[in-house]
């Protein structure tokens, strides 16, 4: 079960202070629980992890199956929420170099639509030609630009080279349940569909069909992900000072009153790295309003402190660390010993290097303490289904809770609208023409 170590960084902060954050905490918890906060009408992803079926599952895992048997490449198509959450659960639990490994029993799953990049889709047509390939649509109203350039392009592709019929049995459709212009094309088309409930927000949709069924595609265990998340939602439901969301959110805020305003999320595990990029979306989208927020920055150790570990050392006192740490590996690989020992590590001869790992974040940790920086440790038994479906959802319950605490709205992100609106201006989009003047004026005044 995940725990989690606040020493470090409660030393960096008052009592009083810790105190009052703490409470604060608390009601905000209350808030969710009682579905009486801001947003109130996105909060069906606290109990839907104790809420999906046996049934539900097998659906999933039967369409995954289907998908499984006629392509050897399933390509996702989605952005933000309908695409990092699948990302970093696949990437977390699959082998590091699948992509290598000869006789794959399962399909690699690969992803779109979640950048406008010409070069990289072009490359991406040009491998799926030599390989069978399926798609997953994700993307609740079938407008969102990005996903929508890639799925036109994937839809024409599976076409032309298996015709309509063949097509249809190699999409997949997660959208609305009912409008939307996804839904109208997948009523048209026949394709199979999932929907993505109407109360969950897409950075809190990893455990919807969203990213259940690619994670089902890639061969990995959906019932004990969902399971992780099931047992921590009930650990977090629990209101006191030791339920770890609780904590988590109280030290971040109590941090971030302090002057704090950067958070650095660390791992010590490559497989990791887009669970990073995953709860940069999750707290950025969140609590990143109303000019308040802590900035949520990612780090990958050691590798990082080859490159940024200057700056987090000496570097301004301007941020904290939050620390992920894994307490099992299965490999039980060593270093070996060499007769020359020319680089001088024979001295760690027969060491697992696990244990190397450790050392090094647990040095790390006095250094950047004893320099000045608070660290927050989030320790899990092992990287498992069970284990990381718990993470997510910890992390889910803490966010809401600490976007309350800050008073905003964690569950809209009407900040993203600017980019687009702009972006559909400058494009000619119809409607448009009147800020697309006002807009390229402005452009040509920045060049």
């Amino acid at each position: 079960m995940l725990t989690l170590n606040v020493k470090s960084a409660v030393a960096f902060i008052s009592g009083k202070e810790w105190a009052t954050q703490q409470e604060k905490a608390l009601q905000s918890l209350d808030k969710l629980e009682s579905r009486t906060g801001k947003g109130n009408d996105f909060l069906g992803w606290i109990d839907l992890p104790a809420s999906i079926s046996a049934d539900e599952i097998a659906a999933v895992q039967t369409a995954a199956d289907r998908l499984s048997s006629c392509a050897d490449v399933v390509v996702v198509i989605g952005i933000g929420g309908s695409y990092l959450g699948a990302k970093a659960i696949i990437d977390a639990l699959s082998h590091s170099f699948t992509t290598l490994l000869p006789n794959r029993r399962h399909p690699l799953v690969i992803f779109a639509g979640h950048h406008i990049g010409e070069d990289y889709l072009a490359e991406l047509l040009d491998v799926l030609q030599t390989r069978p390939t399926a798609c997953i649509v994700i993307s609740k109203s079938g407008t969102t630009t990005e996903p929508a350039i890639a799925f036109r392009l994937l839809k024409q592709h599976l076409e032309e080279r298996y015709g309509k019929a063949g097509a249809r049995d190699r999409i997949v459709a997660v959208t609305d349940r009912s409008r939307g212009a996804l839904r109208t094309l997948a009523r048209q088309e026949g394709y199979p569909t999932f929907v993505i409930p109407d109360d969950v927000g897409g950075r809190f949709s990893a455990l919807t069909p969203v990213g259940l069924l690619p994670v089902a595609v890639a061969g990995l265990d959906v019932a004990a992900l969902v399971k992780g998340a099931a047992d921590m939602s009930r650990t977090t439901a629990v209101r006191n000072a030791d339920n770890p969301a609780v904590r988590y959110a109280a030290i971040r805020n109590a941090l971030y009153a302090q002057g704090k305003k950067i958070e650095v999320l660390v791992n010590y595990h490559p497989k990791m790295h887009y669970v990073t990029e995953w709860w940069k979306q999750l707290y950025g989208e969140s609590e990143g309003k109303e000019h308040r927020g802590v900035f949520p920055a990612g780090a990958d150790f050691t590798g990082d402190l080859h490159s940024m570990g200057q700056y987090l050392q000496e570097g301004e006192r301007s941020l904290f660390e939050t620390v992920i740490h894994i307490g099992n590996e299965r490999s039980g690989l060593t270093v070996p010993a060499d007769t020359q020992d020319l680089d001088r590590l024979n001295f760690i001869a027969g060491k697992r290097i696990s244990e190397c790992n450790r050392m090094a974040e647990l040095g790390t940790l006095l250094a950047h303490t004893d320099g000045g920086i608070p660290v927050v440790r989030i320790e899990i038994p092992q990287l498992d289904a069970h284990a990381l479906g718990g993470l997510l959802y910890f992390f889910e319950k803490a966010c809401g809770i600490s976007g309350y605490m800050l008073d905003v709205n964690p569950f809209d992100q009407p900040g993203v609208e600017a980019y687009k609106n702009n972006m559909f201006a400058l494009l000619g989009k119809p409607g448009y023409e009147a800020q697309t003047r006002r807009i390229r004026d402005a452009v040509n005044r920045l060049q």
